[in-house]
Formats: C-alpha cells, structure tokens, sequence
C-alpha cells in the first residue's frame, strides 16, 4: 500500500535530499507543493490534513508551528529541527537507541542532530554498559562539511574560497548540547567544540576519554568489543577493528547514510580516543529521517538508504 508523505520544508538542504531518497519509490507518494503554496498556511495545513507521514525541515520556531497547524489530523510526524528532540511526548529518533519498536509505534519523532549521533554512537553505550562514567565532563572536538550550516553558510563557503576552518559555538550552550547529555544519561552537559570545515559533507566527531583517571573505565579493547556487541544487529552502523595511522575526510566524499564508529587506544590503555564519522546530510540528517520514516511505516528499516 502507497503511504503519504509531506515533506515540509522541501527546498531546503535537508528536505531536498530526503526528497531524493523518497522520490524513486513506489511505496510512498509525495505530496509537494509549489512555492506559492508553500507559502500559504492553508495550503500546508490541508497536506497535513491529508498526508500519513509529514517531515520538518523546518526552523525551530516554524516546525512548532507546524506540529499547531496540523492538530486534528491523522499524520504522524518527524521533525529535522532542534525543536523537540528533548520535549516531552516526543520520541527521539535514534533506532540504534532508543529501540526500533519505539520509534515504529511513535506518533511524533524528532530527529536527532547531526553532531550527537556521532557523540551518542560512541558514548550512550558505554555509560549504559558501565564502562565509562555518567558523571565525567566528557569534551566533543568535532567539524563537519559547511553544508550543515543552512543556505547562509554553504553560500559563504562557495563565494569566499579563502576560508578553510570555522570554529564556532565560542559562547559555549550550544543546542546540541542538551540531547547529548539527555540520552548519553550524563550528569554534566559535555564541553562541545564545534567547527566547519572547507567540504560540503561529511563529519567526524571525536571523544578523548582519560581511562587511566576514569573509575570503572573498561580498557580501549573493552570499549570496542562493547560497542561491536551493541550495534551488531545494525546494517547502518558499523564498529571498526582494523589499525588506522590516520582517518580522512575527503572534499568528494558521496551521500552516505553510514555511521562509522573506532576506538584507537594507547599501547598502555591509559588513554582512548572515541571516533565517529558521518555524512551530515545523511545518518546526520535525511538518512536517519527516512529511516525513521521507514520504520514507522512498517517498511525495511533501510530502505532507500545508501549504505
């Protein structure tokens, strides 16, 4: 049976590619509206009104609206922004964690951040598992691709072709910060340090642990294997084995829906480094919507996926 899907906010970044994953199947039809359209609340709120599935991709403030504007109606939601990934009554769309099943029967879904994903792969685990401390102020280095920064930022990247590094965030607070914290179960938000670099996707996200001053600290190999049991069922995630003496972001990297996951540890074990790498438009953003989405659907968990 074709489900429907309202993709509200379809000609930003993040909707544009969920649109491309969506459009080649035959099991959901799209609802799309045209600009002016979009632009008129009653238009948007009769594909609300009309659609099984919608998705946000939407400004916080907007995708608020948005969930007001479709009260009443049978569509069950997922919101990409930052809107309510810590709100009561919202399941936080992170199959891997919170449980396949939550997310199946979940009624609203919000997406998780792009930087957490990476952060909450490597750490919500361990902190479950007892290998790691909940009560450590954990640090997050991470950079990513300037497509995640919205039209503003990848215009700014491709006009001025002298900046390679933004760090950003300097004011500390950032609103990734209270996910992290909320589903890591950590008791001290982590000091996150965010920055963009000169690629248009692509993220890696870093976790240095100090095991030798951690109590309970599992050695890096513990880690690892921890982290390989956790995941194993996943055809998305993956936890890495092999030795590395480096790990790459390429300016070509292609849309992937992957999460990569590696522990490198010191020859004594006194000390780790926890790595994630992602695409952010894909497992980061429009990925693990249409996951969700097909989860919810009662479809194969990646379907549409590039994995």
């Amino acid at each position: 049976m074709t489900q429907t899907v309202f993709i509200d906010g379809a000609a930003g970044t993040t909707g544009l590619e969920i649109v491309e994953r969506l459009a080649p199947r035959a099991d959901f039809q799209l609802i799309i509206l045209d600009e002016q359209q979009r632009k008129s609340a009653d238009a948007r709120r009769d594909a609300y009104h009309a659609a099984d599935f919608a998705v946000l991709c939407l400004p916080d403030d907007a995708a608020r609206d948005a969930v007001a504007m479709a009260a009443g109606s049978k569509v069950r939601i997922i919101d990409a922004s930052t809107a309510h990934r810590v709100a009561a009554g919202w399941t936080y769309g992170f199959p891997e964690l919170v449980g396949r099943d939550a997310v199946a029967q979940a009624l609203r879904v919000s997406n998780p951040g792009c930087y957490p994903t990476g952060f909450l792969a490597l750490v919500a685990p361990l902190v479950r598992a007892g290998l790691l401390p909940a009560d450590w102020p954990y640090t997050v280095n991470a950079v990513s691709g300037y497509s995640g920064g919205g039209k503003a930022l990848i215009q700014r990247f491709e006009d001025d072709g002298d900046i390679a590094f933004r760090a950003y965030g300097l004011g500390m607070g950032h609103k990734h910060v209270a996910e992290m914290q909320r589903y890591a179960g950590l008791a001290h938000p982590p000091l996150f340090a965010p920055a963009v670099i000169a690629a248009h996707r692509g993220m890696v996200v870093e976790v240095p642990v100090p095991l030798a001053v951690m109590p309970m600290a599992g050695s890096p190999e513990v880690l690892r294997l921890a982290l390989g049991e956790f995941f194993a069922d996943s055809t998305v995630v993956t936890v890495h084995d092999e030795p590395k003496d480096e790990l790459l972001l390429r300016c070509s990297m292609q849309p992937s829906d992957r999460l990569d996951l590696w522990v490198f540890g010191a020859a004594d074990g006194s000390q780790a480094r926890l790595i994630a790498r992602l695409d952010n438009l894909g497992k980061g953003a429009s990925g693990a919507a249409v996951q969700s989405l097909n989860l919810m659907a009662g479809l194969p968990e990646t379907a549409g996926l590039s994995l």
